[in-house]
């Protein structure tokens, strides 16, 4: 008896395990992307992006290890009862009972693990992000100067350089410009030839300008101006402090609370959020226990659909059981029910659920068989029975030499690829379909509070989840890639396949040729899936976003730049453009300036300032009104130069109010021509594109990565021996998270310019491309 014990606990244990690395790398993967970004940002080491990235652990914890206990007790008897186990087990006198207390200890572990990360890790590994993101906030934001581009990331102070030249502990400028806007309405310029520019400390950049002006006017006094020239001077510019630092998905110090601390505010001021705090550190281990209950039931029960079938049940009860907490703590904010009904009732109703099936259970009740046969395989025939247990005895009579072969050796597709490509596909969209849903079941979950708090109709909330499954497709898609491959060739290799294949002279090269032919195949799809069709998806997508979270419904925000570089014209000077207000419906400036420059040596000819400025449609003119104009040469003003108007047109500036409608939309939201001149739009007005010129490159590289994992998968696949497909999917995990951390370091590395546009988005695909390919041409053939 205790040597069954030790088996049946080893296949709960293996499956949870599995099943938890899966779930929390499901979550985690969301917020990968941000946290790295923020890290590399504010000039962090190796070691602190592991700090963040263990800290943030916990607080996933928390939701993944309930979820892990009941995939663990559904897979793990299912695969059981699948091989008719259970039933000789039952039959050999052994009762209900006893698959419950084998699966208590599983249980029982997760408690008491959900318990300690709960009251003691969470709490400290959210003091400690706190913390860093103090340190953060502080921190300076570390960059490369980009030429063309406009900076307002200095504290007081604009920034817009024409050439920048790389050197050794320092960067030389050319041609800078620079406005101290402490007073908005009148900002002090500045225009340098040349400046060199190094790290004075953590927080300031000291920078020594060359051959330069400086131009000041006289708030309410514009006939005074001011100028005042410089060989060479020193100017320290300071870095703002970051602002909008978060790391994660934490909101508020209170997960950060001891339990002390916490216990005490609960007979306070809005103690209500605080019981239900205090309450869900409780609840959420104790779910281990209650979902024990449901899933043990189910899991004996579901005889022919094994793993399948367990895999059914775990997604639906997830899906339940978080809806249901998620609701309750919703409405429990909103005080319609109490901390501990709000908090403890999905709890409760899983219990009496479990009680119920294992009753049901225990005396042979039709309900379970009818909830266990609904996601049951239809039984097969004697015959496809037979034939399915001879499978490897057929396939090595198909490789037999033949006297009337009448394809050549090297055709394709054979009978083999054919029989290849048909378990990887199974497997491919077994794992697809599977992940999207869970992706769709933990945004569910994000959104039940905003979509009770906003009263929005479940119709529009089943429209968003529609039009967010296109996205998540193509996100999901290459780590199915990876997983499908690890099964397949895992599935082969343990059935001995591989070595009759390669019995007959096939060498393993020929046998990857169809699963890389898929994975070609599925890149191309990917590239013309982004290009014709997600972009719209994603624009409706988060238009209903925005309706759930209560915000407008758009999908694009204006942005606030002040300053705009004008569309150069040859032969005339070039022209920065500051307003402090334009409304893009009316075509209307408010406090308007224009810096009109020498384009050869940056050196300001002439200013224009209104007060407003509208667009005159039928002269194709701008008006300007209650303004000053002022002409400058060189190191001083010209002489009767200044005039002020009352109404004023300028036929030389041609810019339109088309263009200074920059609308900041999102590069998922675009195909890669649209991104492509959206970016040569924006770039050409002086904004910084950086960031949508490493996600244009991304567009080209991310498809490509279902080949990388295809190849990077097969050697890792033959080197796992047989130990089958649970195997395949831990070593898919580590090898996809490796993928995604390098991934996600070097694009925020390209978004902060640390690296080339191009080489930050095709730096992963070829690093793991060329270790698959080094692995695969050193596996045996």
């Amino acid at each position: 008896m205790r040597i069954l014990t030790r088996y049946i606990l080893g296949e709960i244990l293996s499956h949870t395990l599995i099943g938890g690395a899966l779930f929390t790398f499901v979550l985690f993967m969301r917020d990968l992307p941000h946290i790295l970004e923020m890290v590399v940002r504010n000039s962090s080491t190796f070691t602190n992006v592991a700090e963040v990235l263990l800290f943030t652990l916990p607080n996933t914890f928390k939701v993944t290890i309930p979820m892990a206990v009941l995939v663990g007790v559904l897979l793990g008897l299912s695969r059981l009862a699948s091989d008719s186990e259970i039933v000789a087990m039952r039959a050999s006198g052994l009762g209900i009972g006893y698959f419950v207390r084998v699966a208590s200890i599983v249980a029982i572990a997760g408690t008491l693990l959900g318990l300690a990360n709960s009251l003691y890790v969470a709490p400290r590994a959210n003091q400690a992000i706190l913390q860093m993101e103090q340190s953060l906030a502080t921190s300076q934001a570390s960059y490369e100067i980009q030429p063309r581009v406009f900076y307002e990331d200095f504290r007081n102070f604009v920034l817009y350089v024409q050439d920048v030249v790389p050197g050794a502990g320092a960067s030389n400028w050319r041609q800078v410009f620079m406005a101290d806007v402490t007073d908005p309405a009148t900002p002090l310029i500045t225009t340098a030839a040349s400046a060199t520019v190094a790290n004075d400390s953590s927080q300031v950049l000291l920078m020594r300008l060359r051959n330069g002006s400086r131009h000041e006017t006289v708030a309410g006094q514009p006939q005074q101006y001011n100028i005042s020239t410089f060989t060479t001077t020193d100017l320290p510019l300071a870095m703002s402090p970051q602002s909008d630092v978060h790391l994660g998905r934490m909101d508020t110090a209170i997960y950060a609370l001891p339990m002390r601390a916490l216990l005490a505010r609960t007979h306070g001021p809005d103690a209500k959020r605080f019981l239900i705090e205090l309450n869900s550190r409780f609840s959420y281990p104790a779910a281990c226990l209650v979902l024990m209950l449901v899933g043990v039931p189910l899991g004996v029960a579901s005889r022919r659909g094994g793993k399948s079938s367990g895999f059914v049940f775990t997604i639906l009860l997830v899906l339940l059981y978080y809806v249901l907490s998620y609701t309750g703590i919703a409405l429990g904010r909103q005080n319609r029910l109490s901390a501990f009904s709000a908090v403890w009732s999905a709890n409760l109703l899983f219990a009496g659920a479990g009680v119920f099936l294992l009753w049901q259970m225990a005396s042979g009740g039709r309900i379970l068989g009818a909830i266990t046969g609904s996601f049951s395989r239809s039984p097969k025939s004697a015959d496809a029975d037979k034939a399915n247990g001879a499978r490897l005895t057929g396939l090595w009579s198909r490789f037999q030499s033949r006297p009337q072969r009448t394809k050549a050796r090297h055709a394709f597709p054979r009978i083999l690829d054919e029989y290849v490509v048909r378990e990887f596909l199974n497997t491919f969209f077994l794992v697809l379909a599977g992940f999207v849903m869970l992706m769709l079941v933990f945004t569910f979950f994000e959104l039940v509070g905003d979509i009770l708090r906003n009263h929005i109709a479940l119709s529009t909330v089943g429209e968003y989840l529609v039009n967010l499954t296109p996205s998540m497709l193509y996100q999901i898609a290459p780590l199915a890639v990876l997983i499908a491959v690890l099964v397949t060739f895992g599935v082969l290799n343990r059935n001995s396949e591989l070595i009759a294949m390669k019995a007959t002279g096939i060498s393993l090269y020929r046998l990857v040729v169809p699963i890389v032919s898929i994975a070609a195949i599925l890149a191309v799809s990917l590239f013309l899936f982004d290009e014709f069709y997600l972009p719209q998806a994603n624009r409706r997508q988060e238009a209903l976003r925005s309706t759930i979270k209560g915000r407008p419904p758009q999908t694009f925000l204006h942005p606030e730049q002040k300053w705009i570089f004008g569309q150069p014209h040859p032969g005339e000077p070039g022209r920065i453009f500051y307003y402090q207000f334009f409304d893009p419906d009316r075509n209307e400036f408010a406090n308007l300036s224009v810096f009109e420059f020498d384009p050869a040596t940056f050196a300001l000819s002439r200013r224009i300032f209104a007060t407003r400025a509208t667009w005159d449609a039928d002269s194709g003119a701008w008006r300007f009104q209650n303004g000053w104009q002022r002409d400058i040469a060189g190191a001083s003003v010209v002489d009767n130069s200044y005039r002020e108007f009352k109404q004023a047109a300028f036929a030389e500036i041609h810019e339109e109010p088309g263009y200074f409608k920059k609308e900041s939309l999102q590069s998922q939201e675009m195909n890669f021509g649209q991104l492509d001149r959206y970016i040569g739009d924006l770039s050409q007005s002086g904004f910084d594109t950086m960031r949508l010129r490493v996600a244009l490159w991304h567009k080209l590289a991310y498809p490509l990565v279902a080949i990388v994992m295809a190849v990077l998968a097969i050697p890792f696949a033959l080197s796992m021996g047989r130990r089958g497909s649970l195997m395949g999917i831990a070593v898919a995990i580590v090898v996809a998270l490796a993928y995604w951390v390098v991934d996600g370091l070097f694009g925020a590395m390209g978004n902060v310019n640390y690296l080339p546009a191009a080489l930050a988005a095709w730096s992963s695909d070829v690093l793991f491309g060329l270790v698959g390919g080094y692995l695969l041409l050193r596996t045996p053939t």
